[in-house]
C-alpha cells in the first residue's frame, strides 16, 4: 500500500512539473535564459526593453526609417536587446535559439526598405546593434575596424579626422548602419573607381548560431565570402568589419546639371546611357529623374538632374566631359571643388557649407515619410520611345524619383563570383525606383504601392531578363517572400534568391546549410538551407 502511495506521489509530481513546464512561454524561456547565461545578469537586464518598459517605443522607433512600419497595426517585438558588447550578442543569439519559438531579427541602422530587421509576423525579438559603433582607423596600414552599429556618416567623419586623402566606397545615405549596408554589397559613387564596400573588406567578426565569435580565419573563406554581399542576417550577427581604405585627392569636383524634356533631356539621357559606363573611372555621373512643373501653367514635365563627382580638379574634369559627353553642356560655373568628406554632404542634398558634424548627428526619430522602393538592372540602351513612355508614366505621379547609377570601370573588372553580389560586367546601369508620400492609411499606401508596381511593369521590356535582377539592399518583397516568416520553402526562396544573387544563390545555400543547418536565422527573404 505504501509503495503504491509513493508511486502516486511521484506520478503527481511528474504531472505537475510537466504542466508547469508547458505553461512557460518561449518568451519566458528567453528572458530566463538571458539572466542565467549572462556572466553579468545586471548588465544584460539593463539593455533589454520589453513592451512594458517606458523606453520601449523610443528605442524601437529610433531606427524605424519607413513610416509604413510605424503604425499601430505593425507587429511589435516582444523585446529589444540593445546590445552593448559582444557577450550581449552571444547570449541573445543562444537564448533565442533555445527559447522554443522566438524569432530573432537583427538591426544595425534600420534602413531595411521592407522593415524586415524589426518587423515579423511571428513572435520575435530585435537584437539592436546601434550601441556598438566604435571605429578604429589605422592610417599607417590604410585600414579600419568598424563595428556593425556605426553609421556611414560616423565612418566618413572618423576617416576625415585621421586623413584628408583617404575614403571608403559606401553609400550616399550616411545614416545607414554599416552592419547591414556592407553585408548587402555596399553601393556608392566610388564604385567605378574602387568597386563596392564588399570589394574592400579584408576581415570580419561574426557571432554564429552557436554563440561563438569568429573572425575570418575561424569562420573560413566560404562564410567570409557569403557575408560580403549575401546578407549577414542569414548566417549570423555581424559584430565588426575590417575595411581597406582607398585613396582620394585633397580636392574632388562635384556638379549638378538639370535638364527638362523641353530642354532636350531625352537626347541627353539617351547619350548618357552610351557614355556613362565608359567614362574615366574617376568620374561618376548619376541621372536622377522626376516630374516637375512645366513652363506651361498646369502642365507637368520631366526633369533630369545629372549629378556627378570627379576624383580630381575641375580643370581636368571639364576637357574630359567636353570630349566624351559634350551633350551634358557642363560649364566651369557648375563645378564645385571640395574635400571628399564634404562631398558626402553634397550627395545627401545638404547645402554647401553644412558643418561636417552633421555626419554624426543622426535623428533620434528618422521616419518622416512612407515609401516603397524597387530596383532594376539595364543591359541594353533604352530607346527614345521607351524613355518617352517613362516620361509619360512619371508625370502621372510627381512623387516618384528614379535614379540611374552607371556601372563600368572597376565594377566590370571584378568577376561576378568573387562575392555573392553578381551584378558586374554586362550591366550599363542600375535603376532605383523611390516613391515616398505623407498621407497615412491603407488606402493611400495601396494607391502608391500599386503605382510603383505599374511603373515597374512598364519597364519590363527595357531591363534585365531571365532573371530580372534586383539589388539586395533595396529590399523588395514583391519579387518573392516566404510567408509566414518562420517557414522556408526553397522553391519560393528561389524566386527572390536568383534575382538577387543569380548563380551565386546555390553556393549561398550550401554555406547556409553548413553554418545554420537548423535554419534558425530565417525571415521572409533569408537564404534557406538545402533541405527546405
Amino acid at each position: 500500500m505504501m509503495e503504491r502511495f509513493y508511486f502516486l506521489l511521484l506520478t503527481l509530481a511528474f504531472m505537475l512539473s510537466t504542466l508547469q513546464a508547458a505553461s512557460v512561454s518561449p518568451f519566458d524561456n528567453f528572458l530566463n535564459c538571458l539572466s542565467s547565461q549572462s556572466k553579468s545578469p545586471n548588465s544584460i537586464s539593463d539593455v533589454v526593453y520589453t513592451q512594458t518598459n517606458s523606453s520601449f517605443s523610443s528605442i524601437l522607433n529610433m531606427h524605424v526609417l519607413n513610416k509604413r512600419f510605424k503604425t499601430v497595426a505593425t507587429p511589435k517585438p516582444l523585446a529589444i536587446v540593445a546590445a552593448q558588447n559582444e557577450e550581449h550578442v552571444q547570449v541573445t543569439v543562444t537564448c533565442a535559439a533555445a527559447s522554443g519559438g522566438i524569432q530573432l531579427r537583427i538591426r544595425s541602422g534600420g534602413h531595411d526598405y521592407e522593415g524586415l530587421s524589426y518587423v515579423s509576423d511571428v513572435p520575435f525579438v530585435v537584437l539592436d546593434m546601434f550601441p556598438q559603433n566604435s571605429i578604429d582607423v589605422d592610417i599607417k596600414s590604410a585600414t579600419a575596424w568598424v563595428q556593425a552599429g556605426a553609421t556611414l556618416g560616423q565612418l566618413y567623419y572618423n576617416i576625415y579626422k585621421n586623413s584628408k586623402v583617404h575614403a571608403f566606397p559606401g553609400g550616399v545615405c550616411f545614416s545607414v548602419g554599416t552592419g547591414g549596408h556592407f553585408s548587402g554589397g555596399g553601393y556608392g559613387n566610388l564604385m567605378r573607381k574602387y568597386g563596392l564596400s564588399v570589394d574592400n573588406i579584408i576581415d570580419a567578426k561574426i557571432v554564429d548560431v552557436n554563440g561563438k565569435i569568429l573572425d575570418r580565419k575561424a569562420m573560413g573563406e566560404d562564410l567570409f565570402w557569403a557575408i560580403r554581399g549575401g546578407g549577414g542576417a542569414s548566417f549570423g550577427v555581424i559584430l565588426s568589419w575590417k575595411i581597406k581604405l582607398v585613396s582620394v585627392p585633397p580636392q574632388v569636383t562635384v556638379f549638378r546639371v538639370n535638364k527638362t524634356v523641353e530642354q532636350g533631356a531625352t537626347d541627353v539621357v539617351f547619350r548618357w546611357q552610351q557614355v556613362a559606363p565608359k567614362l574615366d573611372n574617376n568620374l561618376f555621373i548619376r541621372a536622377q529623374l522626376s516630374a516637375v512643373n512645366g513652363t506651361q501653367k498646369g502642365k507637368k514635365t520631366v526633369q533630369v538632374d545629372f549629378i556627378g563627382q570627379f576624383l580630381g580638379p575641375a580643370n581636368q574634369l571639364l576637357p574630359l566631359v567636353s570630349r566624351s559627353f559634350p551633350e551634358l553642356g557642363l560649364k566651369k560655373s557648375d563645378c564645385i571643388e571640395m574635400p571628399w568628406v564634404n562631398s558626402t554632404l553634397f550627395w545627401y542634398d545638404f547645402p554647401i557649407g553644412t558643418p561636417l558634424e552633421t555626419l554624426v548627428n543622426i535623428s533620434k526619430d528618422p521616419a518622416q515619410s512612407y515609401f516603397k522602393t524597387k530596383s532594376d538592372y539595364v543591359k541594353t540602351i533604352i530607346p527614345k520611345a521607351g524613355l518617352q513612355a517613362l516620361w509619360d508614366k512619371l508625370i502621372e505621379e510627381e512623387k516618384m524619383i528614379l535614379q540611374f547609377n552607371p556601372y563600368g570601370g572597376k565594377m566590370a573588372q571584378i568577376p561576378s563570383s568573387d562575392t555573392p553580389f553578381p551584378h558586374r560586367a554586362g550591366n550599363l546601369f542600375k535603376i532605383q525606383y523611390s516613391l515616398s508620400w505623407n498621407e497615412s492609411g491603407d488606402e493611400a499606401t495601396n494607391r502608391y504601392v500599386n503605382y510603383s508596381r505599374s511603373l515597374y511593369d512598364l519597364m519590363t521590356p527595357y531591363v534585365s531578363k531571365s532573371p530580372r535582377q534586383a539589388f539586395l539592399p533595396y529590399r523588395d518583397i514583391d519579387i518573392g517572400a516566404n510567408r509566414p516568416s518562420n517557414s522556408t520553402n526553397k522553391d519560393i526562396a528561389q524566386t527572390y534568391g536568383i534575382k538577387y544573387f543569380k548563380d551565386n544563390f546555390d553556393r549561398l545555400m550550401k554555406v547556409k546549410t553548413s553554418v545554420d543547418p537548423g535554419n534558425f536565422l530565417r525571415f521572409e527573404q533569408s537564404i534557406p538551407t538545402n533541405k527546405y
